[in-house]
């Protein structure tokens, strides 16, 4: 056995009210891809950023190359030969390709030279990217390329990787995967977060697997199969989401041949989109990241507002009406940035619980915020959700980011709309997470709601979907049930492809 490269030993950080990270040991070695799993809220995020250099531990050390390791910075950490990959990329969309490159680079080079190299590397490692392309125009597959090949370029001994398929296609994903162990093959190793367990089991040799801020056990997660990878992270048997019998009511919302500009310059926007969604139905919307997803909520939500009768909720044109307006009338939504558009960062959990519930949960009284009945409705979702935190006096921002999901989504159901659409339900949530997250959905429908999703997670939709639809450059595909639909007809349908063609498809897969 050589020595390890990075050599953890009884690392703790706490915090007011928590012990995010207590006695964590681990190591990783020369080459080799290793695994932090834990539940959200476990410690792994804190445990990677004392590594990097942006948090300072309060007891243990670490060592690295068999030396001394103790970064006061990401600087130092990077000349050391540290780099990661955060989950939330820092980028500009209205700067290009190498201009972002340059700024998280020590000592960026002349731009030409820059952007030769930056051409050089990403070839080399199969992830080609244009220079001189605003970042705005990428796709999110080539924005986490502009993140990896700034790393690339550090020569990095060691690279730090935060959840970095949550936006990614399943052909990107296995890009990035084919760069990831030709990173290996050349002697870098990697240190590596997702809650895609499959993945997990695919690429890494080893795992450290993280409860309550204490690791619990490691393994090799090739000798382990998903569910026991989710059980060991939470301790107890994972339950799998089911759809309680029932009848579909009348149609709930309903949208007709709409089109929409996006207000974002880099966004997309929607064409011809026709849906029609019953009481008690969950219609799943898939898509490739960028192809209207953040379009079609505004539109449904109210931030984007249009003809009167163009959106129909319960029969009501409601297209002229603001988001508040709609949820009065039990159309609420959850869009898929949860840090400053679903939730105020700075703000409690308790002053968030009153910006989407002070209208269904009469919070606000002639003007007045009934801050018991605020701080009441926070801790219900607190305890219903499970969500992580000292209390609801906490900031938004404190919570990890699947911790602070839950609270997002939990807000929503409790308010029991009749119509709720989310945009990526799940994002960066931990398996048993998940699942609470998609019964939950499910049950909303089987009380009688009509739920939406949009996610870019195709496993997710076929599991609680009704039906499914596909979105591909801003145009909406004809819904199908989703049973029984295969990959094939599926991958046309994010394609592009419509009615007869996908038709076709089924008729000679089921032939």
């Amino acid at each position: 056995m050589s020595a390890p490269l990075l050599a953890v030993e009884g690392l703790r950080k706490a915090y007011p009210g928590v012990v995010a990270n207590d006695d964590v040991s681990f190591s990783v070695g020369p080459g080799e891809v290793h695994a932090l799993l834990g539940e959200n809220g476990a410690g792994k995020s804190t445990l990677v950023k004392m590594v990097y250099g942006l948090v300072k531990p309060d007891e243990g050390r670490m060592s690295f190359g068999g030396a001394p390791y103790a970064p006061g910075s990401p600087h130092e950490a990077r000349q050391t030969g540290i780099a990661m990959v955060f989950q939330h990329f820092s980028l500009f969309e209205a700067l290009d390709v190498a201009e972002n490159v340059a700024l998280g680079m020590e000592n960026p080079p002349p731009m030409r030279e820059l952007a030769k190299s930056i051409r050089e590397v990403s070839e080399t490692y199969g992830l080609p990217l244009d220079p001189s392309r605003l970042v705005g125009d990428l796709s999110a597959g080539e924005r986490q390329r502009v993140e990896i090949i700034r790393c690339l370029l550090q020569d990095p001994k060691l690279l730090i990787m935060d959840e970095p398929t949550s936006v990614l296609t399943p052909q990107e994903v296995d890009i990035l995967f084919e760069t990831l162990r030709k990173l290996q093959d050349e002697g870098t190793s990697i240190l590596y977060i997702s809650h895609k367990l499959e993945e997990i089991r695919a690429l890494c040799q080893g795992a450290t697997i993280l409860r309550l801020g204490k690791v619990v056990g490691s393994c090799n997660p090739r000798e382990k199969s998903a569910r026991e990878l989710a059980e060991m992270m939470v301790g107890i048997e994972l339950k799998t989401p089911t759809a309680a019998a029932h009848q579909l009511g009348e149609v709930a919302l309903s949208i007709s041949g709409l089109s929409a500009a996006s207000s974002n310059p880099f966004g997309t926007s929607l064409k011809n989109v026709s849906i029609e969604v019953r009481k008690g139905e969950v219609l799943g919307i898939g898509g490739v990241a960028g192809n209207g997803q953040d379009e079609l909520l505004a539109v449904l939500s109210g931030e984007t507002r249009t003809a009167p009768d163009a959106v129909q909720l319960n029969g009501r044109g409601v297209g002229a009406l603001g988001p508040n307006d709609r949820r009065a009338l039990g159309l609420l939504a959850a869009p898929e940035e949860r840090l400053g558009h679903a939730a105020a960062p700075d703000m409690s959990l308790t002053e968030n619980a009153v910006l989407s519930g002070w209208v269904r949960k009469g919070i606000v009284s002639n003007g007045f915020v009934d801050w018991g009945k605020a701080k009441g409705f926070a801790e219900e979702v607190i305890s219903a959700f499970d969500v992580r935190t000292p209390g609801p006096g906490n900031a938004a921002r404190s919570l990890s980011g699947g911790n602070l999901q839950k609270f997002v989504i939990g807000r929503e159901i409790l308010q029991k709309p009749d119509v709720l659409v989310v945009n990526q339900p799940t994002w960066g949530v931990d398996a048993s997470a998940a699942a609470a997250i998609r019964q939950a959905l499910l049950d909303l429908a089987a009380d009688g709601a009509a739920v939406i999703v949009i996610s870019q997670d195709l496993d997710e939709l076929m599991e609680i979907s009704t039906r499914f639809a596909a979105l591909n450059e801003g145009r909406l595909s004809d819904p199908r049930p989703a049973a029984g639909l295969t990959i094939d007809e599926i991958g046309l349908m994010l394609g592009g492809a419509h009615g007869m063609e996908v038709a076709h498809i089924h008729e000679e897969a089921t032939s």
